[in-house]
């Protein structure tokens, strides 16, 4: 046989090496979801593949076995027969004829290390890893096959590894699959190769923060509570109700620590628009009252299988705590939202143009933030709170609707009135004109 053969059947050896390291990564990277659904929609195929990679046990014991053996033929054979070949074609050169047995068993080796490297692994693996639930559902009928075939040595191979391991004193490791750490690894991942979200990320790591908060750490504090009276007059409770901005107010009976419920700002409105009289103690609703200590994710369910969104926060004393309510979760999963205050905060927002829409009643020290280069009168000249009140001292007058004047760098518009209240204003950016034209 000569050396091109050999050579051909080595080449043939390190491919089917390389089928089983593509069979490998692809059912160990494949995700399972997908060839759930695939196995769902009646692919027969990814029904076999997703077995594989439920149960790998076996399969990865075929796989080793497959490589080792071809491993060990390529190598006897090529030790054998290749370098005996090339040996006979160089014994006669001169200078290397007297080293040809060595020059030929180590120009084989190199070979051999080369296809089994980049034929036999790194090529069929980053295949594998391209398409892994394609490549998988197609190899996984001739792997199970194989499997079964191999079935005897491999269990010979199970027993006597087993045994081993029991003379050595190692015990099976009872680690988890996949730990918090790596979960959250996963997540930075996920992000950095645009899978996930900011957002997402940001959300995935505080699901996993939630076990180590407790009810206390979520709460409203008890000094931050609006309480109710079960008996206190209407105009009272309403007034009450209004200057908080909560929703949720625990009604108490003789003092604070004697909470009989909760009442819900909707249901007394409710009242208020059906005309009803307001009668704390027929819309109060029995409180859920929790333990300060109770973990978030137990809070959560707690809420879940009761039924309800808020609970008092009990201490070790019975005294209440505080007030924690789903809101509050949501808040440690996502961030905390803008309060109706801070969303009704006049603010300047800087347009694409370039351009400024102003509220005019931001105050002055913020608009100063926010627009920096706006020639704004010195400080102590400043009889104003409002960019509104400096317009007024600019002009000398109230200005009406569509008015505009010049200010440093900007034109400045009004651009609509409330009554005798400017609203908004626009500041336009001058045009910048070319060093000749100045």
């Amino acid at each position: 046989m000569g050396i091109l053969s050999q050579f051909g059947i080595i080449v043939a050896l390190m491919l089917a090496n390389g089928v089983f390291a593509m069979a490998e990564i692809a059912i160990v990277s494949s995700r399972k979801g997908r060839l759930r659904a695939a196995a769902d929609a009646g692919d027969k195929r990814a029904r076999r593949a997703l077995e594989l990679a439920e149960s790998p046990n076996r399969f990865l014991s075929t796989v080793q076995v497959g490589i080792s053996l071809i491993s060990v033929v390529a190598g006897v054979y090529g030790g054998e027969a290749l370098s005996d070949d090339i040996e006979v074609l160089i014994r006669d050169m001169p200078v290397v004829g007297p080293y040809a047995h060595g020059i030929a068993f180590g120009a084989v080796v190199v070979v051999l290390t080369y296809l089994s490297l980049v034929i036999g692994e790194l090529v069929p693996k980053r295949i594998g890893l391209t398409a892994p639930e394609k490549i998988s559902a197609v190899l996984a009928a001739p792997m199970t096959a194989l499997s079964r075939l191999a079935k005897p040595l491999i269990f010979l191979l199970t027993v006597s590894t087993e045994g081993l391991l029991k003379l050595l004193g190692v015990k099976e490791s009872t680690d988890a699959g996949i730990t918090e750490d790596e979960l959250r690894l996963l997540a930075r991942e996920g992000l950095r190769a645009g899978v996930l979200h900011k957002i997402e990320s940001e959300m995935v790591e505080s699901v996993l923060a939630l076990d180590r908060l407790a009810a206390k750490d979520l709460m409203t504090p008890r000094p931050k509570i609006i309480w109710i009276q079960q008996d206190e007059p209407h105009e009272l409770i309403w007034h009450k109700i209004v200057v908080s901005g909560h929703s949720h107010f625990p009604v108490y009976e003789k003092r604070r620590d004697q909470v009989v419920g909760v009442v819900n700002v909707k249901a007394i409105y409710a009242h208020l628009a059906a005309n009803i009289p307001v009668k704390i103690k027929d819309l109060v609703t029995p409180a859920l009252s929790v333990p300060s200590g109770l973990n978030a994710l137990s809070l959560l369910e707690t809420f879940k299988n009761e039924g309800k969104h808020v609970a008092v926060v009990i201490d070790e004393f019975g005294s209440v705590q505080g007030l924690v309510t789903t809101h509050d979760i949501m808040e440690a999963i996502v961030g905390e939202f803008p309060t109706m205050d801070a969303r009704l905060r006049p603010v300047a927002r800087r347009r694409d143009d370039g351009s400024w829409l102003v509220d005019a009643m931001i105050p002055v020290e913020d608009f100063e933030a926010a627009v920096t280069d706006f020639p704004l009168h010195p400080k102590p000249e400043r009889n104003y709170e409002t960019f509104a009140g400096y317009i007024m001292k600019r002009l000398g007058h109230l200005p009406r609707e569509g008015e505009s004047f010049d200010a440093g760098p900007y034109i400045v518009e009004i651009i609509d009135m409330d009554n005798l209240r400017i609203d908004k204003v626009l500041l336009l950016p001058k045009p910048v004109l070319p060093q000749d034209e100045r």
